[in-house]
């Protein structure tokens, strides 16, 4: 809703039943991406280097903060590693905790950051996609702080505060893939309500 030219959008949060089914549906999303893509790698002869380069599970997360808001972002971020891990085995037991951080991070502020006032002079998919790299810096500082307070509180040696800069970079392609899908989904459904 637009209440004029020199104002931007404003989102209410959508009702209890679609932020539910959104969550629902967004989990289903990132439990079953992920393996087509290890099912792709592994035709490719890419094992799973395919998943980690372009971040399946990070998509639907992102997306449904952003489109129902952080509730729904929160849910199906915490839930779709438990989820995945109980059908799949993956990820590996020692990153479920990590992830399950990580990604309602990620839900919580994409679904925050929906509601942020832009100045309706940019154009909708540049105010989504800024909106999207608030959540998605966000998120990675959670996982660090994480993965940080896991060394060097707890011990853990299997993990490292550089595995998150690591991260990033090998799943460059994945960002740059949500950098263009997440806006363009978000700018249709903007038309969709106008």
């Amino acid at each position: 809703m637009q209440a004029n030219a020199t104002t931007s959008r404003t989102y209410a949060l959508p009702s209890i039943k679609f932020q539910t089914a959104a969550a629902a549906l967004a989990v289903i999303a990132a439990v079953a991406l992920p393996q087509i893509f290890h099912v792709a790698g592994a035709a490719l002869g890419l094992g799973t280097a395919l998943g980690q380069t372009l971040l399946p599970m990070h998509l639907p997360v992102l997306l449904v903060g952003l489109l129902a808001g952080p509730y729904a972002g929160v849910a199906t971020g915490a839930f779709a590693p438990i989820i995945s891990f109980a059908l799949t085995g993956m990820p590996m037991a020692p990153m479920v905790p990590f992830m399950v951080i990580e990604l309602a991070a990620y839900g919580l502020f994409a679904g925050l950051l929906r509601g942020m006032s832009l100045p309706a002079s940019i154009p909708s998919p540049i105010a989504w996609l800024i909106k999207l790299l608030g959540a998605q810096v966000a998120g990675r500082v959670v996982d660090a702080i994480a993965i940080a307070v896991a060394v060097y509180l707890l011990g853990n040696a299997q993990m490292s505060v550089a595995s998150v800069a690591a991260a990033v970079v090998t799943g460059l392609p994945g960002l740059i893939l949500q950098w263009i899908a997440i806006p363009m989904i978000m700018f249709a459904v903007d038309r969709k309500r106008d």
